[in-house]
């Protein structure tokens, strides 16, 4: 009979709003969740040294190196989301603290709003609505939508958000292109029935819907600005659900003032950091843009799947010491050598051998070690920044008789 692991000493700070279901499976899993959804960027520094917590969640609260130094005993952030723009990576880093997000997991959230600004704008749906609610019924103005079949598309991104679009925009007969700049899998356009784009200056000067699917970073920081924008064909939409700043929203003004391009968003470039707040926009004073305040991954579903995801990064570090979807650690350092020792299951075994290769200054790069069955022996297996000497080999064969066999590879 298998004795259950007793709950993780671990401390969980949740800084935003987070499914009560979560909350609940946390805290079987670890020895408290502080549970505070209402802080803001300027007093997470003092809640993390209060709480003195291990593990931080945050959604839209920004983490800042004041954040990350004042938590002493903080070991990983997680993004209960896909971006991590709003953390501090640098210091994280620098401070040897994880930072794990959950990409994917509010996909279908987002593209089921994309979906709906492209209709919203198609068929005028908001003043329709408006007028209507005024008490008047204006069916010739509202009844001359193009309507979306045999439009063309164009995605730029093809992530999980961009496929979950396209799946949904063939549905509506929409005629799919997509750029990515790292190239687009051809078997992976075959599946989604979409065509690769060659580049971004051909994706924007064929598409009649434009649709945004990037991340946000220093590379795609006004990836459409005026240049991209005067491509549009006129009267194109473009639809943003991705992060501010990946459009030039004065750019993009200017575009929808002069009536060449139609928009729709979800995210602007000084969107306000809370829930509820004044909010003023020069695109919002004209018709052609439909908007919404960065709603895109706020559903119900979206909401459990980021919470479960959250709980299985968490319970993957408590438990196994491992980082699901950490997004600040090196994957492919070059580490030419690896050393494989072959050991009983004692105690200060694997302390000597990692001691011996301090001693010749042999940096270790990663190690994992894996017992077999019946729990007598195991394998080590470490790789290495430059190769030890033969001397350190033989006296890593002979110093110790629990050490059954070592090889060096590379």
């Amino acid at each position: 009979m298998t004795t259950p692991r007793k709950p993780s000493s671990s401390i969980v700070l949740i800084a935003d709003k987070f499914s009560h279901r979560g909350v609940e499976a946390l805290r079987g899993l670890v020895g408290e969740v502080v549970y505070q959804p209402g802080l803001k960027a300027q007093d997470l520094p003092a809640a993390l040294a209060e709480t003195r917590a291990s593990i931080l969640v945050v959604r839209s609260t920004e983490v800042t190196q004041d954040a990350l130094c004042a938590g002493e005993r903080l070991s990983l952030v997680i993004r209960a989301g896909a971006g991590v723009n709003t953390i501090d990576l640098a210091t994280a880093s620098d401070r040897g603290v994880f930072v794990a997000n959950c990409p994917g997991k509010n996909a279908i959230a987002v593209a089921e709003l994309t979906m709906g600004l492209m209709l919203a704008l198609d068929r005028q749906l908001v003043d329709a609505t408006s007028e209507l609610r005024q008490g008047t019924w204006n069916k010739k103005k509202y009844g001359a939508g193009r309507g979306l079949k045999g439009q063309r598309l164009g995605l730029v991104g093809f992530g999980m958000i961009g496929r979950e679009v396209a799946q949904r925009a063939r549905a509506f007969a929409l005629e799919i292109q997509v750029y990515e700049p790292a190239g687009v899998d051809h078997e992976l356009a075959e599946r989604y029935g979409v065509s690769a784009a060659p580049d971004l200056e051909t994706l924007l000067r064929t598409s009649d819907i434009v649709s945004l699917h990037v991340p946000y970073s220093t590379a795609t920081h006004h990836l459409i600005g005026r240049a991209e924008l005067a491509l549009m064909r006129s009267r194109a939409a473009l639809i943003n659900t991705s992060r501010g700043g990946v459009v030039d929203d004065a750019a993009l003004t200017d575009a929808v003032k002069e009536g060449r391009v139609r928009a729709g968003l979800d995210v602007f470039e000084d969107e306000p950091a809370g829930g509820h707040a004044p909010f003023d926009s020069p695109l919002m004073r004209y018709p052609d843009v439909y908007a919404t305040p960065h709603i895109g991954a706020s559903t119900a579903e979206a909401a459990q799947a980021i919470a479960a995801e959250v709980v299985h990064i968490i319970r993957g570090y408590v438990l196994e010491g491992v980082v699901h979807n950490a997004v600040n650690v090196i994957t492919d350092r070059d580490a030419p050598f690896t050393l494989v020792v072959r050991h009983l299951d004692r105690v200060g075994v694997l302390a000597g051998v990692l001691a011996a290769l301090r001693e010749e200054e042999v940096n270790v790069q990663d190690m994992h070690n894996v017992i077999f069955t019946r729990g007598e022996a195991a394998c080590a297996t470490i790789t290495l920044e430059s190769r030890p000497s033969p001397e350190l080999l033989t006296r890593l064969r002979e110093a110790d008789e629990a050490i059954l066999a070592v090889d060096l590879r590379g």
